[in-house]
């Protein structure tokens, strides 16, 4: 589905990633884990087409990013940032309804389609009763499920997601990452997330890409990648590893405390 070839990228004159090889098929989900400043988001830009590859190349379904018409690139992936600002009082329903427009071609009114798909992408993400609310009245964890409401809607192959759980309490963080585990199942869908939280990744993703901070990179199924060592050193602290009814948790190491 997305396939980087050899892919550098740069910040200003620091290198966060270099030869990145690295597919997204359907079907599974990739987390993207690197202490801060490692290049997640930058990765994240780039494969959305946001921003141009310091080298390499990113494609999907075999053609690169820049030979996609917009429209066309709008309808085989979306993309959820960081962070947003709202300057106008659009209603929640607006913003999401927006998702819709690579399907309108040329349409000035969004269609019976456009319309049902907004308010199942709200409701799948427990903010339907908030449709008519002027997005800058909902407080963080609202306004962060309207925005992922509004990546359902564009209903794309692929979702880039960064840091999709952000300023979600611990009940919607669960039921998003089910939500998007079950795309992945039973709908095909590709993602791939930027997460922090090393336990909801595990238990959520298939795949997982770690960035290391200096350019190196390791990427494979969670079972593999995912090990206490590796997570230590990507992280720069160390990792330690519980099992618990079967799951692997993950828990930072409490410091050595010198003797006085």
């Amino acid at each position: 589905m997305m396939r980087a070839h050899q892919l550098d990228l740069r910040m200003a004159s620091r290198l966060l990633v270099q030869s990145l090889d690295w597919q997204i098929a359907a079907g599974e989900c990739w987390c993207v884990i690197g202490r801060n400043g490692a290049g997640k988001s930058t990765l994240m830009r780039t494969l959305a087409g946001l921003r141009e590859a310091d080298g390499g190349t990113v494609e999907i379904d075999g053609r690169a990013l820049e030979q996609w018409p917009l429209p066309a690139l709008a309808r085989e992936r979306a993309y959820l940032p960081q962070t947003r600002v709202d300057a106008f009082g659009y209603r929640a329903i607006d913003t999401v309804l927006a998702a819709r427009h690579p399907y309108q071609h040329g349409d000035y009114w969004e269609s019976d389609a456009d319309l049902q798909a907004a308010h199942a992408a709200l409701d799948a993400l427990d903010v339907g009763m908030l449709a008519q609310r002027d997005v800058r009245t909902l407080s963080g964890g609202e306004r962060q499920r309207v925005a992922i409401a509004a990546v359902l809607a564009q209903d794309t192959p692929l979702l880039l997601l960064d840091e999709p759980a952000n300023a979600l309490d611990l009940a919607h963080q669960v039921s998003l990452m089910h939500l998007l585990a079950r795309l992945c199942r039973e709908s095909g869908k590709a993602v791939a997330m930027v997460s922090h939280d090393l336990n909801l990744a595990r238990d959520t993703a298939t795949h997982a890409l770690l960035l290391m901070g200096d350019g190196s990179w390791q990427a494979g199924p969670v079972a593999e990648v995912m090990r206490a060592e590796v997570l230590s050193a990507c992280l720069g602290h160390p990792i330690e590893v519980v099992q618990h009814a079967g799951h692997a948790l993950y828990i930072p190491a409490r410091p050595t405390v010198p003797q006085v």
